[in-house]
Order: structure tokens, then sequence, then C-alpha cells
């Protein structure tokens, strides 16, 4: 009898493990899909300040039409690495991006008028803001991954892992040469 009583013990406290490791790791797991949602958001936002910016630039700069071209190019990149792309996808899609609107800013740099403008500070300001809401979506997505990362390959979660359909999740990295936001100087 004893026995039989150990026996059930033993296998509730498996189950009890199971189930609770399995919650915890898909917890995680949506937690890292939606820290990546949050870096979606951030990029789909400074995407969408994107032609406010060109429409104030060109119409000081009308012979600048590469760079405007360029820019609409990579704010198309963005919205396809948003809405199905990889991490990677999403990096560089935000690489390009970032060099696009240096490109901008240097045009701007050309046409003083264009830096007094308020249309143009105002957008500024605006994009300065969503960079620091990006940088800070970023980190919360690392942070997400580290936790589940830790939890994949640790034990007793990582016995869980296999059959919870969760596995290990890869940093947002800044594209190479854009490990900070593009600067305008006035």
């Amino acid at each position: 009898m004893m026995t039989w009583i150990i026996i059930i013990v033993v296998a509730l406290a498996v189950i009890f493990f199971a189930v609770f490791g399995f919650n915890r790791l898909r917890t995680s797991d949506v937690k890292v899909q939606e820290a990546l949602g949050g870096i979606d958001v951030q990029l789909t936002r400074r995407a969408d300040l994107i032609p406010n910016l060109v429409e104030t630039v060109k119409g000081y700069a009308t012979h600048e039409r590469a760079v405007f071209d360029e820019v609409t190019a990579a704010r198309a990149q963005v919205q396809q690495a948003t809405a199905s792309g990889t991490v990677s996808d999403r990096v560089a899609a935000e690489g390009a991006l970032d060099q696009a609107l240096v490109k901008v800013n240097a045009v701007a740099e050309a046409y003083p008028d264009l830096k007094a403008s308020s249309n143009f500070l105002d957008l500024q300001t605006q994009l300065a803001d969503t960079e620091n809401q990006l940088a800070f979506a970023r980190q919360y997505y690392n942070d997400a991954v580290s936790t589940l990362n830790q939890l994949v390959v640790t034990i007793p979660w990582m016995f869980v892992a296999g059959p919870a359909g969760v596995s290990k999740r890869d940093f947002y990295q800044a594209p190479l040469g854009q490990t900070q936001p593009p600067t305008v100087q006035f």
C-alpha cells in the first residue's frame, strides 16, 4: 500500500513539473514574440514618419530624386520585413532605412531654410523619440530572448523544451555600422 502511495505521489510530481515547465517555457516564448512585435511597432512608426520627412525635404530639394527613391525602397523593405521576416531580415531592413535617413539628413544640411522649418524640426524630434523607443524595444526583446534561452538550455527546463515546441532564439543585433542612431548636425 505504501509503495502505491509513493508511486502516485512521484507520478503526480512528474506531471506537475511537466505542466509547470511547459507553461513556463511557452510563456517565455510568448514574451519573446511580444517583444519582437514591439520592435515591429517602432520600425513601422519610423517608416510611417519617413514619407512626411521626405515630403518636407522634397519642397526644398527637388533635384535629389535618387535619395527619395532610396528612402522609398528602404521603407518598403522595412514594411515587408516586419510583416513576414525573420529577426535578421528586420535588422537588414533597419540598416537600409538608417542609411537612407542619413542621406536625407545630408540633403537637409545643404538647405539652411529647411533646417529652420518647423515641420522639419518637428519630424526630426519625432524620429529621435522613435529611435529612443526602438532602442528600448530592442533591449526588451533581447532581455526576453535571454530569459528564454537560459530556460531552454538549463536543467530541468531543457527536458520540457522539446515537447513544448520552444527553442533558442536569436538576439537582435544592430546592423553593421549602425550601433548608433543616425545623427543630424545643424
